[in-house]
């Protein structure tokens, strides 16, 4: 049986080398559908073709027009990683004007496994609204890895590695409990 994941992405550095990660989440046996906010859609906008044809299906960034076909299988478990400041702080209060984040808002009412890991430097990690936004998501059952084992937050412009593979490895978890 083919698990469908749907990975998302916000306009953060590690979205940029997304290909490998959907390689990796591949050969774990995920049948991955990509999908962005529209600023990392145009990011990867040069990498589209490419990205399409690694996972056969096309990357979205809207919402489809009602009535339509959906182009993708259903989901059995979404992975949002990298997840901005922005867009944590906007699923948390239901503000869906993103395809991705309104997608993971009804994923709630779903029950579609949900995981996420936020991307934000240590500057916006001050703000308030985001603790308050995580401690809203996980109150509606999403895995937010964030802090120890998940992210932990860098200083403005400092480059560190993102734990990826932290991130598939929850994907795996949660899908496998639910079945």
């Amino acid at each position: 049986m083919t698990t469908t994941l749907y990975l998302f992405g916000s306009a953060a550095p590690p979205v940029l080398g997304v290909g490998p990660v959907i390689e990796d989440a591949q050969r774990r046996g995920f049948d991955v559908c990509l999908g962005l906010t529209p600023t990392a859609a145009r990011w990867l906008e040069p990498q589209a073709p490419e990205l399409e044809r690694l996972t056969g299906y096309p990357v979205r960034a809207e919402y489809k027009v009602p009535g339509s076909a959906d182009v993708w299988p259903k989901a059995d478990v979404i992975l949002f990683s990298p997840a901005t400041f922005n867009s944590i702080n906007a699923w948390a209060l239901g503000l869906t004007s993103s395809f991705v984040v309104g997608v993971c808002a009804e994923a709630i009412g779903k029950g579609i496994p949900l995981v996420t890991m936020p991307c934000v430097n240590s500057a916006y990690a001050q703000h308030r609204a985001l603790d308050r936004s995580i401690a809203e998501l996980r109150g509606m059952g999403v895995t937010v890895l964030y802090g120890e084992g998940g992210f932990v937050p860098n200083a403005p412009g400092e480059k560190r590695e993102y734990p990826w593979d932290a991130a598939l490895d929850w994907a795996e978890r949660v899908v496998s409990s639910e079945l």
